[in-house]
């Protein structure tokens, strides 16, 4: 883990592509997706499987590393309606019952409204945005909050190096501006956004099981 501040809390980044709140015990996941390559294939579209086992054994390695009591879900914690299929929603229960001493909160985003609350059988407690948890907003849409130090998702971040296209490399990306900061999306199977870092921004790159700090210069670009 690698251990940072954002608005005189203590923020630890892991490699997982998590975040944890080491006074809170609290571990913060953004955008899941858990159940995307099943809804894909319920609309015909050809995808990998497994994609919902290897987003949950990161999820158990991100609790173990940090020894979280607690989970809060930064939004799109389940794809879509079509996520609820038989297999994912098993799977989903034979990792809930292994890690039965785990608070789970959902802060709700655009695709848990689509998706609906998870199953009661989960014991997931779910709230609309903002999470206030000391000096911080943990929401899913990033957003300006007077007084409070926004973490979102959403966007799902990543930094592009390299030069020639064939040589660039995608990594996910922890973003942290004055107002606000950006965790990747931590599902398995979950494309990536564009945007370009301003001034004062810190930017994180996860990549070889680590994470690193990156010096940004003149002109960055984070890129999908």
């Amino acid at each position: 883990m690698l251990e940072t501040e954002v608005a005189g809390a203590r923020l630890a980044l892991l490699p997982q592509r998590a975040a944890f709140l080491p006074d809170a015990r609290c571990l913060l996941v953004a955008d899941a997706h858990i159940g995307k390559a099943a809804s894909f294939r319920a609309l015909g579209v050809p995808v990998p499987r497994g994609t919902t086992t290897q987003t949950l054994q990161r999820l158990s390695e991100a609790v173990s590393l940090s020894a979280a009591r607690r989970i809060v879900f930064l939004g799109d914690l389940l794809h879509s309606a079509q996520a609820r299929a038989p297999a994912t929603l098993q799977a989903l229960e034979q990792w809930r019952d292994a890690h039965a001493g785990l608070e789970l909160l959902l802060v709700r985003g655009n695709h848990d409204a689509r998706a609906g609350d998870p199953p009661d059988a989960l014991g997931v407690q779910v709230v609309d945005e903002p999470l206030h948890l000391g000096g911080l907003a943990l929401c899913h849409h990033p957003q300006e909050m007077a007084g409070a130090y926004v973490l979102a998702g959403h966007v799902h971040p990543c930094v592009v190096l390299g030069g020639r296209a064939r040589e660039r490399l995608r990594l996910p990306c922890f973003l942290f501006g004055p107002h606000g900061g950006l965790l990747p999306a931590f599902g398995a199977f979950t494309g990536m956004h564009a945007l370009r870092p301003r001034p004062g921004d810190r930017l994180f790159v996860v990549g070889d099981g680590e994470v690193r700090p990156l010096p940004l210069p003149a002109n960055p670009t984070l890129a999908a």
